[in-house]
């Protein structure tokens, strides 16, 4: 058997805790896997004395980077320490130590994923990052290595639990936003400050990294269209309920004749739709490439151990790499040129709710409005509104057939400026193959 393989940890939070315990707890399992086992020699922390969900050794911990970074022992560090600037700085520090990288870092690797990649390249250095996506779901391997010899035309996918988690309750339940949300904090599902999640951020960082692996193009955060859940109301969810639809937020990227759209939105889907039925802190996405078909990968998005599991996979991953000698070329340069979709280009249907004058011939005037457009209607609801009817308002609901993004971007124009129309509530895309 080889010496052991020594590893510095950066960070002994939730998932440095997850990482230690899976160290500790499945030496045996390493040992057979690589034929030699995994010690953690190192462990920078902001304070030694902190007390502490896992038990590790006192003299393992330090407050000082060099002390893990310089260490010729070392031979892999793990970042999981979060954050941006400080994070790169040492994962780049690593580099030129020689030393090679797994990070669970997405808001780092959505920012900083090329430059960090053409680092780890340059020093002849692994840099796997499967635990910055979908937690313990391997979907950067099913990508990278899976489907390695395939053309990928489209990732969507549930790839927040925090936000999946308040959907289900809202939508299972009838469960309001706020309320929802106060109980995914309550649960430790949701942060404090939930900005990041339910404002759509959180999952557009994992759709640009995904995005860039899946076409092999520059994909950054700001390519990424985002739209979050805040501002999502109970009445859109129980009105998708009556027309067999689901709502998620879902992170969509798609790749056409070398051009690619990268969003983040709440969307309605098909409730028979395999994403439909993920609930709860659940993650799950759906790669469709053109020689395999659609397939699904699924599994928890978050939590100290399975995020752990997936670190550890790069782990074992990079030690491989480093029996056969071939660490440092794992890293593919960009193939394509990254070239954005205009909105005549963005092909969906879409869902409308609008507060309309209850009176003769306003749905006349709306139709006569999207079919100026060439918009076609694939299902229409109507009721007045039961606590305005003292203003004559209605209630009127609006599937469309399959259009694009600059003619409803147009009717949305148009809609603001007829009298019949009091206001347009909300309108949402629709994917999956909705057809009634």
């Amino acid at each position: 058997m080889e010496k052991n393989i020594s590893v510095g940890l950066l960070g002994l939070g939730t998932v440095g805790s997850g990482v230690v315990q899976i160290v500790e707890g499945h030496q045996e399992e390493l040992v057979h896997q690589l034929g030699c086992g995994v010690t953690i020699k190192s462990i920078l922390v902001c304070d030694v004395e902190k007390d502490r969900d896992v038990q590790v050794n006192p003299a393992t911990l330090t407050t000082n980077p060099e002390a893990v970074l310089a260490d010729p022992e070392i031979d892999i560090i793990i970042e999981v320490m979060g954050g941006i600037d400080e994070a790169r700085e040492h994962i780049l520090r690593a580099f030129k130590a020689k030393k090679h990288v797994v990070t669970a870092n997405k808001d780092l690797m959505a920012l900083h994923g090329p430059e960090l990649q053409y680092a780890a390249k340059q020093n002849g250095c692994d840099l796997f990052y499967e635990a910055s996506v979908a937690g313990g779901i391997p979907i950067i391997g099913g990508i990278v290595d899976g489907l390695a010899s395939d053309r990928i035309e489209k990732v969507m996918g549930i790839v927040n639990g925090t936000t999946n988690y308040i959907l289900t309750k809202m939508d299972d339940e009838g469960v309001a936003y706020e309320d929802a949300l106060k109980e995914a904090q309550e649960l430790g599902f949701a942060e404090a400050d939930p900005t990041g999640d339910v404002g759509g951020l959180d999952a557009a960082r994992k759709m640009a990294i995904l995005a860039r692996l899946a076409f092999s193009t520059s994909v950054d955060l700001a390519d990424v269209e985002v739209d979050g859940i805040d501002g999502l109301a109970l009445e859109d969810l129980q009105f998708g309920r009556q027309l067999g639809l689901k709502m998620k937020l879902i992170g969509f990227a798609d790749f056409q004749d070398k051009q690619i759209e990268v969003s983040v939105q709440p969307t309605f889907l098909p409730e028979n739709h395999p994403l439909a039925a993920v609930k709860n802190e659940y993650n799950a996405v759906y790669v469709n490439g053109k020689a395999v078909g659609e397939t699904m990968f699924y599994g928890p998005g978050a939590g100290s151990l399975p995020t752990a599991t997936a670190v550890m996979s790069d782990v074992t991953a990079v030690i491989k790499n480093m029996l056969l000698g071939v660490t440092g070329q794992q890293v593919v340069t960009p193939r394509y040129d990254k070239v954005l979709k205009s909105p005549e280009q963005r092909f969906g249907q879409y869902y409308f709710r609008i507060h309309v004058q209850d009176r003769s011939g306003t749905f006349t005037e709306i139709s006569s409005l999207f079919n100026e457009l060439d918009i076609s209607f694939e299902r229409i609801l109507q009721d007045p509104i039961k606590n305005d009817k003292e203003n004559g308002l209605a209630e009127v609901i609006v599937v469309t057939h399959q259009t694009t993004l600059e003619k409803i971007n147009q009717a949305l124009e148009k809609l603001a400026k007829v009298d019949v129309v009091e206001e347009v509530k909300s309108y949402f895309r629709i994917e999956g193959g909705y057809d009634q």
